[in-house]
């Protein structure tokens, strides 16, 4: 049994949840744990890199609803270990998330803890919201960048391996700027959290639709979490305009599936640290 969704179909009947974030008068709230043991170890990242991706993966929520964020809470359950010193290194990681993306931190709570432990609320603003519930029959499927590379970077740093400070599993990034330009001509939208297989799985319960595959996708790629890329639908009509859009911005675009009348399921599980 899958916990989590059991655990949050017992809210269900709340029309809001089902998506990246929240959406309730013109504002998207969204909220991330980033705990240690179960998202990092402490071991893998530097302290700044830590408070860094804790609200990147955050923001990357905001941005697949085409939201603007506003303001983030931050809530740090502090080891009675850290310094000073730590302290301020934590504290550079959330300033330099908020400082590229113009997010005021504006309050939040800290507790001691045996161990680091973050969660973080983004506050965002939207007058066209964009749901996974989007999907229409006959619309083509889309995924930026590569895939692959967080899961085997993982894999990596479980060998006790080194891996690239520029990893998308230490530092993700967000193409805001091209997805907010294309945001007027896609149907549905999320990131690759959790492996785009999940992902899709996701987007078939919200769009009630199936999916048929243009070419195989191998585990490597389609399981592969926290790769925050984002994946999107569009009718074939608007192509040429996401094209265009994706060469001024330099985004490598696969489109991999149409949107047929079924539903999708995978028998991989979610792939993340």
């Amino acid at each position: 049994m899958n916990k989590e969704e059991y655990f949050i179909k017992q809210f269900s009947n709340n029309k809001v949840i089902g998506d990246d974030g929240a959406f309730i008068d013109g504002f998207v709230y969204s909220m991330d744990a980033f705990f240690e043991n179960v998202h990092f170890k402490k071991e893998w990242m530097s302290l700044k890199q830590i408070a860094y991706k804790s609200m990147i993966v955050n923001i990357s929520d905001a941005i697949v609803m085409n939201a603007i964020p506003l303001y983030a809470l931050l809530s740090v359950a502090i080891p009675k270990s850290y310094t000073e010193d730590d302290l301020k290194e934590l504290s550079k990681g959330f300033k330099k998330a908020a400082k590229e993306f113009g997010i005021e931190i504006i309050g939040g709570d800290t507790i001691s803890n045996e161990k680091l432990d973050i969660s973080v609320t983004i506050i965002s603003k939207t007058s066209k919201p964009i749901f996974r519930k989007g999907v229409k029959r006959d619309d083509l499927l889309c995924y930026t960048g590569t895939l692959g590379t967080s899961k085997r970077d993982l894999e990596r740093l479980f060998q006790n391996k080194d891996i690239s400070k520029k990893s998308k599993f230490i530092k993700p990034v967000l193409n805001q700027k091209f997805f907010y330009e294309i945001a007027p001509y896609i149907t549905a939208s999320m990131d690759i959290s959790d492996g785009l297989f999940f992902e899709l799985e996701r987007l078939s319960k919200a769009s009630q639709v199936g999916f048929e595959f243009f070419d195989e996708i191998g585990n490597d790629i389609g399981t592969s979490g926290e790769e925050y890329e984002i994946l999107f639908s569009f009718n074939q009509k608007n192509l040429e305009k996401i094209k265009k859009i994706a060469k001024k911005h330099k985004i490598k675009l696969n489109i991999f599936a149409k949107a047929v009348k079924g539903k999708y399921r995978t028998d991989c599980k979610n792939h993340h640290f």
